[in-house]
């Protein structure tokens, strides 16, 4: 083909400016050209055809729009998504467990969980002028195109929603305690409702979601989420240190349960919790995915600068936290909503009213940029659905209708079930495989090393661990519901 037939049989020209890359399509819809204007790896199948269906560039997807990241924007995103409001509950973990197990159980997974992480960024650009942005698509590159929808598709948008809906429940809940400590007897005349003030955080959240259409343009957004996060659990455990610890506290796991069933359920609630603390593993591979990449400069590089700056700073919010609520509190924990509840309920008296109104407009903050990160994966899989199926970008007014109608469906599930807070162990046990066991799997089905060599055991012995811990975690969580019910108050307010 000539070069003025080129031209006449022109139909379509993308640019993919994030891959560099100029794609000139004749006018059978074949690539008659491409050019590479520098390098950066692609996602993998960009531009081809897979079962019928035309897969989207990057360019076109929220997740991967903008790869103008750095180790700080990495850094905000990871502290904004693995800080959040099941933090608070990780004191619940010592009451099941005790001081020992409960430090030794925290401590495991925390190195456990840092140890997949680097599996996730180490299997990031693990083929060559490959990029794989999305934890289902790695998913799928290591166990197969069907296999790995099965697995991964399920357990990332439930922990993607549900962790979600968490937020709306808890942001909402917390937007009314505000109320009250502000407001004081006005509350009393036409109160709002926790259903109205969860419409309020919804709200608010939608808005933020319209400015920003790509996950790196939520880089503020995390950095402001990070400093809320880490404000109120120092705010938290200085203050329990201030006020010293509760009256006949009592630390004794035994006490806490009436009989050896319960002691089963509550130690495997504790690690449902404990990992639920963790969560977080779904968004890591896009937040990576947000980074460039060059043949000098690898985004891995660039991705452990910020996981290693990032969880030395969880670490210093999960440790003390924990270790403190239960020192202050011993088995006298509320069983619902956590430190939280504990701060509202039996140390309000205690505590100023700015110190409780700006853990509480932390918290709400907190919940509203995190629902940001989550809600992201979800927004890219249905606009990546739109594109597929449209061959088009997905237009800015399809973006806001998704945007609008995820606010409105998990409204929707957090008024229905307000009982969810009680599934929050159904929903840690769901997660465990994404955090502990499947890197270990994928890791060995990519990169495949030798077998019975040491990695091969290590990674096997993982994997199958986490996998099988998430099947007995789930087990115990459905358990104890079968036994206690299901509690709607999450909050308590006074």
């Amino acid at each position: 083909m000539g070069e003025n037939e080129m031209v006449d049989g022109f139909k379509q020209a993308q640019v993919a400016l994030g891959n560099r890359s100029i794609d000139i399509m004749n006018g059978d819809g074949d690539i008659a050209c491409q050019c590479m204007l520098d390098y950066n790896s692609t996602t993998p199948d960009s531009n081809e055809h897979q079962n019928g269906i035309l897969q989207p560039p990057d360019d076109w997807l929220p997740i991967t729009q903008s790869r103008k990241g750095n180790s700080w924007t990495a850094t905000f995103h990871l502290l904004c998504s693995g800080i959040g409001i099941q933090t608070l509950s990780l004191p619940l973990a010592f009451v099941c467990l005790g001081w020992f197990w409960g430090s030794l159980c925290l401590s495991v997974a925390f190195v456990w969980q840092l140890y997949t992480i680097g599996l996730l960024i180490s299997l990031h650009e693990s083929v060559p002028g490959t990029r794989y942005s999305r934890y289902l698509q790695l998913s799928m590159a290591a166990f197969g195109e069907k296999l790995g929808r099965v697995v991964a598709i399920f357990p990332v948008m439930y922990l993607s929603g549900g962790t979600c809906v968490f937020f709306i429940i808890s942001g909402g809940g917390t937007m009314k305690l505000f109320y009250q400590l502000m407001c004081g007897d006005c509350s009393s005349k036409h109160p709002l409702t926790t259903t109205e003030w969860s419409l309020v955080f919804i709200c608010l959240a939608i808005l933020v979601s319209l400015v920003t259409p790509s996950l790196h343009s939520l880089s503020l957004v995390s950095f402001l989420g990070a400093i809320m996060a880490v404000g109120y659990c120092t705010t938290l455990w200085v203050v329990f240190v201030a006020n010293r610890r509760l009256d006949n506290t009592v630390y004794d796991p035994s006490e806490a349960v009436g009989s050896e069933a319960d002691r089963i359920r509550s130690i495997l609630n504790a690690v449902g919790i404990i990992t639920l603390a963790f969560r977080g593993h779904n968004v890591v591979l896009e937040i990576q995915g947000t980074l460039p990449s060059t043949p000098n400069r690898s985004s891995s590089n660039i991705m452990w600068k910020g996981v290693i700056a990032s969880y030395l700073i969880i670490a210093m919010c999960f440790f003390p936290l924990a270790i403190v609520g239960y020192w202050a509190f011993g088995n006298k924990i509320p069983a619902t909503g956590g430190m939280l509840t504990a701060l509202s309920t039996t140390l309000h008296h205690h505590v100023s009213k700015p110190v409780l109104g700006l853990v509480y407009v932390q918290v709400v903050i907190s919940c509203v940029t995190a629902f940001q990160i989550y809600s992201m994966v979800v927004y890219d899989n249905l606009e990546r659905a739109y594109a597929s199926r449209t061959s088009r970008k997905c237009p800015k007014l399809a973006r806001v209708g998704i945007k609008i109608f995820f606010g409105g469906l998990t409204f929707f599930i957090s008024v229905a079930f307000p009982f969810l807070p009680s599934l929050a162990m159904v929903i840690g046990g769901i997660a465990l495989p994404l955090t502990l066991g499947y890197p270990c799997v994928m890791w060995i089905a990519i990169k495949r090393p030798p077998p019975k060599s040491g990695s091969w055991w290590l990674n096997l012995g993982l994997g199958c661990l986490g996998i099988g811990l998430s099947l007995v975690v789930v087990g115990g969580a459905v358990w104890n519901l079968a036994c206690t019910g299901l509690d709607a108050n999450f909050f308590h307010p006074r």
